[in-house]
């Protein structure tokens, strides 16, 4: 199985996108890699700790990508949580600030129950605003957050400090 840090090695980085003083973690070559690819969703599922885990959510986009194969491997159901007006019956939301303006996330009202296990994946943490939304929509339904994962975290942005007490996990990091 490859490590974190072979998985860090394939991250490309693309200096000044999405602007300029901006380095963005491409992770396409992880995911163009047979063995990466399935090495990081094990690692995802590792952050489980054991437990047995009755949803996994994924944030909107390319959070889908690691959480529905994590959801597969456990055996759990999948649960998206998208962009405002993406999700087609009743949904909770809740707005939150992004580097570069306002943004809203939606899940459905009946997505999890109350006392189930749950876990939230994603592919970056970087500032938290989407990733505080996502819990705090998460705790509105009574989750029991095990733990919030994610491939990568930019540990200079600290938006980890947005997840309150939350289990937070990462398998690359980067300062």
């Amino acid at each position: 199985m490859a490590s974190a840090q072979s998985i860090r090695s394939a991250i490309r980085d693309i200096p000044n996108f999405p602007q300029p003083g901006i380095v963005f973690r491409d992770i396409t070559p992880v995911l163009a890699d047979p063995g990466l690819f399935k090495d990081s969703i094990t690692l995802l599922c590792d952050t489980a700790g054991g437990t047995a885990i009755d949803k996994i959510v994924g944030i909107d986009a390319r959070g889908f990508i690691f959480a529905a194969a994590v959801a597969d491997r456990l055996g759990a159901g999948f649960v998206p949580v998208r962009k405002k007006g993406k999700l087609p019956w009743n949904t909770r939301g809740l707005s939150y600030t992004l580097e570069y303006g306002e943004a809203e996330v939606e899940i459905h009202e009946d997505a999890v129950n109350p006392g189930e296990k749950v876990l939230l994946v994603d592919d970056l943490l970087a500032t938290g605003g989407t990733a505080s939304a996502a819990v705090q929509l998460l705790d509105g339904l009574g989750a029991d957050l095990v733990a919030v994962s994610f491939l990568i975290e930019l540990n200079g942005l600290s938006g980890r400090d947005k997840l309150g007490d939350h289990r937070i996990e990462s398998i690359v990091q980067y300062e």
